[in-house]
């Protein structure tokens, strides 16, 4: 009997935009916003689809996350004009077959580390499913791969012989294009100089040094690999490089909610691990970490979670979005993690958790409150409740200052 595929044929319109897609563990949400910043310079109706936020032009559209509502974004955009597409791409979707639904010219691989195990079942199954992206690159297309990640050289023994590859890392060695040069994170952002190889030097003509709002070398590492995917779309690097300078990361990527409070997406071991780094030379204080896991799925990434939280001078354990789990017993496993970690609470309200943590703040301290970023609901066993990181940041800290 033959599969039934849940993806139809790309629809008449595909070829009409030139679609690059993003794919791996972080970073996808703020490379495919830098590449539709670029691409707008081209392409004033330019699509942007991530999971934070979709975008026509300067509209932003409300659809479901499945194959038809990406479909009818997509599609909206082509009677406006669009013919750039700048999307993201998850292992899910992929997984099921999205690439049979549509066609990328362009390929972007940020990084592989462990997430989604509870879904794929192993992590060769998730590196193939991301492979999917770059097996279906035409023959003409780009991959656009991060060489210091152990899984490009994985996905580039699958890539047809004919599509290009152009590499980022965060260095220059053999094989790499793109690197940065004496970087620089502070509180307003991100530099560099650049590095750039010399069968891509003649494209990069008069671009010598990129700057974007986000802060961390993480994020300057996913502006690199969408600075390529934009000169790989055809934006002139000087232009794409002016944009991206020009748009911050999207929301709860790293994001300064007040002074020095942040709110960061990081739910994975690796994106922890980073966020910490990058937190910790800004802080002149202690730094405290409000910290949880979500419940329901991948439960072996708690303990090394825990493990990396270590890095925090305060840790303080509280409910993410522990779905139909025991919020205590995801919190006892990130416990375990932390081992003989001097200075952990436990406050299973996340409200309450940041409240905590601002409480005890000192002026030089730096509070990062990590997992949940840019979204607006908690997920518990009673249903979705609204639910903010920001927002309860915001609130708590003008509450504090007119005391």
């Amino acid at each position: 009997m033959s599969r039934v595929h849940p993806f139809p044929p790309p629809p008449a319109f595909c070829d009409d935009i030139l679609t690059v897609g993003v794919t791996g563990t972080n970073g996808k949400s703020s490379t495919v916003h830098w590449v539709a910043a670029a691409m707008a310079t081209l392409d004033p109706e330019v699509v942007c689809i991530s999971t934070v936020s979709q975008s026509v032009g300067n509209e932003q559209i409300a659809a479901p996350p499945t194959y038809q509502g990406f479909i009818d974004v997509m599609e909206r955009g082509h009677r406006r004009g669009a013919r750039h597409a700048s999307i993201e791409l998850t292992s899910a979707a992929l997984a099921s077959g999205f690439m049979r639904g549509w066609r990328c010219r362009v390929g972007v691989f940020t990084n592989l580390s462990h997430d989604h195990l509870d879904m794929h079942g192993s992590p060769e199954h998730y590196l193939a499913s991301k492979a999917q992206l770059f097996i279906s690159l035409p023959a003409d297309g780009t991959a656009v791969l991060n060489h210091g990640d152990e899984a490009s050289a994985l996905l580039d023994e699958v890539i047809a012989p004919s599509v290009v590859r152009w590499t980022f890392s965060e260095s220059m060695t053999d094989g790499v294009d793109l690197a940065p040069d004496r970087l620089r994170v502070d509180w307003d952002g991100t530099s560099a100089e650049l590095l750039v190889s010399a069968r891509l030097a003649p494209l990069f003509s008069g671009v010598s040094k990129l700057r974007i709002p986000a802060i961390g070398d993480i994020y300057l590492l996913n502006a690199l690999g969408a600075l390529l995917a934009s000169v790989a779309a055809g934006v002139p690097a000087a232009d794409a490089a002016a944009a991206m300078a020009r748009t911050p990361a999207p929301p709860g990527r790293f994001e300064v909610v007040a002074p020095g409070v942040v709110v960061d997406y990081a739910h994975t071991p690796a994106a922890l691990e980073r966020t910490l780094r990058i937190a910790r030379p800004l802080c002149k204080g202690s730094l405290c970490l409000v910290l949880g896991a979500g419940g329901g799925r991948d439960r072996e990434k708690r303990v090394p979670m825990g493990r990396i939280a270590r890095a925090a001078d305060r840790v303080i354990l509280t409910s993410d979005n522990p779905r139909d789990e025991d919020a205590v017993a995801i919190a006892d496993a990130l416990r375990e993690g932390l081992g003989d970690h001097p200075d952990v609470s436990l406050i299973v309200d996340r409200r309450a958790a940041i409240g905590a943590a601002l409480e005890r703040a000192a002026s030089d301290d730096v509070v990062l409150v990590a997992g949940k970023g840019h979204e607006t609901a908690q997920s518990t066993a009673a249903g979705e409740q609204p639910f903010s990181d920001a927002a309860v940041i915001r609130e708590k800290y003008q509450r504090r200052m007119s005391m």
